[in-house]
């Protein structure tokens, strides 16, 4: 049987618990993880990228603004379409319009704590009926040819990770990632390793960690801790998609770089190039967040912050970085 992806990532990166090569996603982030955002963590080294979050009934009734979501650019590939939604029949049409457009998996969400999700019953709260995730899972299964993939929290009420993984033995899902807090303090809470570890230990498949990865030193001890095959990058990566790179070199060589202000303001100006590309006017007007992230520390951070979140397109972006040069 040939190799999914996932498989050829694990064999290309080798076992984080066995060597210092991990694999390293961007994960899921709703607003966050769009075409322009994947292709520069793409350009930093992320080895898998997931798309935003995506309504599988969006998808099913063939909404035009979440149809826009599918959109990707070729350099992103591996990238794995992330799905969300509680009607397990809504997902034939959503997976299928994912393989048609060229991903290369399909991701179900059962970890997400976002209120406008969990109020309406998806996202972490399926996770209090394990046989309906079955369900679900059996469903996207049969849809595609796709490797399928979940991502969970390490626990909600007196659901854990650990029950998931037992609930879903013997189903077809390929990799898990695992967010290690619990839905009572879903940013905020500390990190379960321990859980981690175990959902690890007792999955057969790639086990991926997510959670309070701000710093390389943060990858490499959750790694430490767990023996995972990768991690899972996220609210770490905001205004420093290069984290990617960093961990890789700190994993390697003990030792990593920070971004010079030069560097990151060329990485501000791709950034929103690439958000113009894909989406034109709207594109930059979404990237306004992350050029707000990028500058923060920088001489003059707040002056140059309330230019960037006014910029109309990439060519006033790069004027105004330009302008504070020669300020500086």
């Amino acid at each position: 049987m040939a190799k999914n992806f996932w498989q050829k990532l694990s064999a290309a990166c080798g076992s984080a618990s066995g060597g210092n090569k991990p694999i390293l996603a961007l994960a899921p982030m709703a607003g966050i993880s769009d075409s322009a955002f994947r292709q520069l963590c793409k350009f930093y080294g992320a080895d898998v990228v997931y798309t935003e979050m995506i309504s599988a009934d969006a998808l099913h009734y063939g909404s035009k603004k979440t149809l826009e979501m599918l959109k990707f650019d070729k350099s992103e590939k591996p990238a794995v379409c992330q799905l969300f939604g509680k009607r397990p029949e809504m997902f034939k049409k959503a997976c299928e319009l994912a393989e048609k457009t060229g991903y290369s998996g399909i991701d179900l969400n059962f970890g997400c704590p976002a209120r406008k999700v969990v109020a309406h019953g998806g996202g972490v709260v399926l996770m209090r009926d394990l046989d309906f995730c079955r369900q679900m899972i059996i469903k996207a299964a049969q849809s595609t040819k796709l490797p399928v993939s979940v991502k969970i929290r390490a626990g909600i009420d007196r659901v854990t990770a650990m029950d998931f993984v037992k609930a879903i033995a013997g189903l077809p899902v390929s990799a898990i990632m695992v967010h290690g807090r619990y839905f009572s303090n879903p940013f905020g809470g500390p990190v379960d390793f321990a859980m981690i570890k175990k959902v690890k230990e007792n999955f057969k498949g790639i086990v991926l960690g997510n959670g309070g990865i701000n710093r390389p030193e943060d990858g490499k001890y959750m790694i430490e801790q767990t023996g995972i095959d990768g991690l899972g990058l996220a609210r770490g990566l905001y205004g420093k998609p290069w984290l990617f790179k960093q961990i890789k070199d700190y994993l390697k060589t003990g030792r990593y770089q920070e971004m010079s202000l030069a560097d990151i303001k060329k990485t501000a100006i791709k950034h929103a190039v690439l958000a113009e590309k894909m989406k034109g006017k709207r594109g930059l007007f979404e990237t306004r967040k992350h050029l707000a992230w990028y500058v923060k520390g920088f001489p003059g951070a707040g002056e140059l912050r309330a230019k960037l979140v006014r910029a109309e397109n990439a060519r006033e972006v790069k004027e105004i970085f330009s302008l504070a040069d020669k300020a500086n």
